[in-house]
């Protein structure tokens, strides 16, 4: 056990070892440096590719019984490496920023930290390493390599608990490629203008368990991940077998997330009893034409929301922000290696109060989202249901409390659905919107149709015939 006494400790990075417990007293503070010379250029990983970044504050590879533990604070002095546009801060705080250093862009409505994290970003540089480069041919853009606050990568028997990790320079703990983590009752706390501030990013690690965590940061709160595009899929590494239970989270993009670097695939995780309040979306799945990878057998239950800003439940396969870091991919409706795949999963016993939509699901043509189950929830949201390019969806014993009532589910370019139990509000104006000749075979069953002045209209080619309205007597 390496002991940290309650103070205040500045410090440099920090390399974990073998068998070795780095243990923080209560009162304890670690506080990294502010010295950006400090932090050796190193090879990493951002966001799936192989690329380079400032050595983290903490880091460990390819080491076995690990630990950080104990009851106090993990500070990465975030700040001094990331940009914040004004609009994201107060007018006093905007002020501080300012008068603390650093350029701001022509515009006056960016700061950078320096000169040189401002010519690397208004300029676009990738950080990715090519053939024949090494991360010292990165040293005219180093302030802009903003390193993550903890990286484990390849480490075996890994326990993180008690600690709060705060204001990171880019995520805050990123476990890469690990086996047997375990993160308990620790706290991920990031500002909420901090960009890719992520929580947790779990990306191509196995048998792992995240419990009784509370995350309130500046991107996706819990996130697995396993690699992006095409060296994700060479790597072949999927984030599988994960128990995320007992946790909560406040502010962030996303409650709990996969994707949108899922190219190596996600199996065998079972979410339950997590509370998201405020988030910008509670359940994300989120990938793109070109990602690859499988995400299937994903299973949450008892899961509570509260003020969720756009979706509660959200599938997207058109999540694109283009990147320095980004090659060319392939966006043909066709199916081949590149075509991500999300498939077979269970969600149930979801409370949901307040958010713009309650359900969204929007695959690919060529590649619908299917076999997802809802079963047993309550919504209250300002619109209910939005299928799109989706199979074998089924709604079961759901309440949809919508502000708006025209209509409470859209259905576009999707098949196999069913409704079982579905609840609605009174004086509904429209429940079903049925558009494009690929809508067939839906079923409503055990649903009482007359509290809608109108059940269902078709658009775009919808067959009517394919909307089997069923009442069980």
């Amino acid at each position: 056990m390496v002991l940290v006494p309650s103070g205040l400790w500045l410090t440099g990075p920090i390399e974990l070892q073998s068998n070795v417990n780095l243990h923080l007293q209560r009162g304890a503070t670690l506080l990294f440096s502010p010295d950006k010379s400090q932090y050796a250029l190193v090879e990493g990983f951002y966001e799936g590719k192989r690329a380079a970044r400032n050595q983290s504050p903490i880091s460990g590879k390819n080491l076995v019984n690990i630990a950080i533990t104990g009851q106090g604070i993990v500070d990465g002095n975030g700040d001094v490496w990331r940009a914040v546009h004004k609009k994201q801060l107060t007018e006093d705080e905007w002020k501080k920023k300012v008068a603390s250093g650093g350029v701001l862009k022509a515009d006056g409505k960016t700061w950078y930290p320096s000169e040189q994290f401002k010519s690397a970003s208004e300029e676009n540089k990738s950080m990715l390493i090519g053939e024949g480069q090494k991360p010292g041919d990165f040293a005219g853009m180093k302030d802009f390599l903003r390193p993550n606050l903890v990286v484990l990568n390849g480490c075996k028997k890994v326990l993180l608990e008690g600690i709060i990790f705060q204001n990171s320079g880019a995520w805050c703990l990123h476990p890469l490629m690990c086996e047997d983590l375990t993160f308990r009752n620790i706290t991920t706390k990031n500002p909420d203008y901090a960009h890719n501030g992520d929580g947790m990013d779990i990306e191509s690690c196995k048998n792992f368990l995240i419990e009784g965590c509370t995350l309130d940061v500046g991107d996706d709160a819990i996130c697995i991940k396993s690699g992006k595009d095409e060296e994700g899929r060479r790597r072949g590494i999927p984030t599988e077998n994960g128990i995320i239970r007992n946790n909560t989270v406040y502010a962030g993009h996303g409650g709990f997330v996969i994707g949108s670097e899922m190219s190596g695939g996600a199996r065998n995780l079972f979410v339950e009893n997590c509370t998201f309040m405020g988030t910008d979306k509670g359940l994300r799945f989120k990938s793109v034409r070109g990602r690859g990878g499988v995400v299937e057998h994903i299973y949450a239950r008892n899961i509570f929301m509260k003020d969720i800003v756009d979706e509660a439940i959200f599938f997207d396969m058109y999540y694109f922000v283009k990147f320095a870091t980004d090659g060319e991919r392939d966006m043909l409706q066709v199916v081949n290696e590149g075509t991500p795949i999300f498939r077979n999963m269970k969600f149930e016993n979801i409370v949901c109060n307040g958010a713009k939509i309650g359900v969204f699901v929007r695959g690919l043509p060529e590649m619908p989202i299917s076999n997802i189950t809802l079963e047993n929830m309550v919504l209250q949201t300002d619109k209910g249901i939005e299928l799109i390019e989706a199979s074998g969806i089924k709604i079961i014993n759901a309440d949809f409390k919508t502000k708006e009532t025209r209509p409470v589910v859209l259905v576009e370019n999707s098949s196999q659905l069913l409704f079982d139990g579905l609840q609605y509000n009174a004086n509904t104006d429209l429940l079903f919107e049925i558009n494009g000749i690929r809508s067939q075979d839906i079923k409503v069953i055990n649903t009482d149709l007359k509290k809608a002045r109108s059940k269902a209209e078709y658009g775009q080619g919808a067959p009517e015939k394919d909307l089997k309205l069923f009442t069980a007597n």
